[in-house]
């Protein structure tokens, strides 16, 4: 059965300045109930009955009534923002939900072309905050898939989440509406990826991510909004790197179905003090619309995929050989430039930083 523990369900409190200029003035005479009650009179004015949205949403039918409208979005794509937007004016949702995590959620309030500078930069600091936040394997992986990111964004010229900043901008123009967080940890989520691999396997998925330079366009985006072919594409996947879609899929997509679930609980009409049926927003990749809308039914145990499992022998061994083999090839460097210029290398801050990550225990101790 679900389990509340682990719920990603915080809310952010969006922006309110767009929510001024679309609300009338209200009376000062009026107490706060009665302005609550006109709010709330107001948006279900605007709520739409039989709203008519993009083809790429969902609607899906909780127990107790309530509704969640699932937009299925490209991470790189104007139309998918827009869908985001036509979706939320026309539903007026209680909630938006969003396949963010804590960890991400910085994109939300950072400006287009400050998140295209740091798409495109990945310097030494992310190095090592990426090691000690998820570990030395896991912390490398994410920097990776970080160049993987930096590829795109450099091809497209566009920055990745614009739909996630849609989505938090649109909430912040409903009266009483909450926005959520619904993915899982992305430290979770790299570990129990990394765990999961055979050492092969991690080496044929690094080799494959370092020297990615295939051309992209923004109509290869969009394609991956066509459910067939993105099922093709998550076969090919599978097909290759099975256990990768079990953790950074399949995975989440129970995740996600267990954050939305809890967000599409009645609500209060502030007018009558009732329990009345919630609408809901959830924005996540098309990828996950399938596995939420299977999962949406199921009993689901959110323990059992959070938990990471502890380092094997062998991988202590190997991490260990790893850590060594850098420090050598570091302590050859300032042999072969010499003692004083080599004590003057090993005194910079940047060169001290590195060595205190390799040789932190608990990034030494993590997947």
């Amino acid at each position: 059965m679900d389990q509340d523990n682990h719920s990603e369900d915080e809310s952010i409190v969006p922006s309110g300045d767009a929510l001024q200029e679309e609300l009338p003035c209200l009376p000062p005479e009026l107490s706060d109930r009665e302005a609550m009650g006109l709010l709330w009179e107001l948006r279900s004015q605007r709520r739409q009955a039989s709203p008519e949205l993009p083809e790429t949403v969902s609607r899906l039918t909780a127990p107790d009534g309530s509704l969640l409208y699932l937009v299925g979005t490209a991470h790189f794509s104007d139309s998918s923002k827009n869908d985001v937007t036509t979706t939320i004016r026309a539903v007026q949702p209680d909630v938006v939900v969003v396949e963010l995590c804590q960890y991400r959620v910085s994109m939300l309030r950072m400006d287009e072309n400050t998140l295209l500078r740091e798409a495109k930069d990945i310097n030494l600091d992310k190095v090592q905050q990426a090691i000690k936040q998820n570990g030395l394997m896991s912390g490398l992986m994410q920097i990776l898939l970080l160049k993987v990111s930096a590829h795109i964004t450099e091809q497209l010229g566009m920055a990745p989440g614009g739909e996630f900043r849609e989505a938090f901008k649109e909430a912040g123009q409903v009266p009483f509406c909450r926005f959520q967080l619904g993915d899982r940890p992305i430290p979770v989520t790299f570990k129990r990826a990394i765990a999961a691999l055979s050492l092969w396997q991690k080496a044929r998925l690094g080799w494959g991510l370092c020297f990615l330079s295939d051309p992209i366009s923004k109509e290869d985006v969009e394609k991956c909004k066509q459910k067939d072919l993105l099922e093709q594409t998550m076969a090919e996947m599978i097909g290759e790197f099975p256990t990768l879609h079990q953790t950074i899929v399949a995975e989440r997509d129970i995740y996600l179905t267990h954050t939305l679930r809890q967000a599409t609980r009645c609500v209060e009409d502030p007018r009558t003090a009732l329990k009345v049926p919630a609408v809901v927003v959830g924005v996540v990749g098309m990828g996950h619309v399938p596995g939420i809308e299977r999962n949406w039914e199921k009993q689901l145990n959110i323990n059992e995929i959070m938990s990471v499992a502890p380092p094997s022998r062998f991988g202590w061994v190997l991490r260990s050989v790893i850590k060594g083999a850098m420090v050598g090839v570091l302590g050859y460097a300032c042999y072969r430039v010499g003692g004083s210029l080599g004590r003057v290398l090993m005194s910079l801050p940047t060169v001290k930083s590195v060595l205190e990550t390799l040789w932190q225990p608990s990034a030494l101790s993590q997947q």
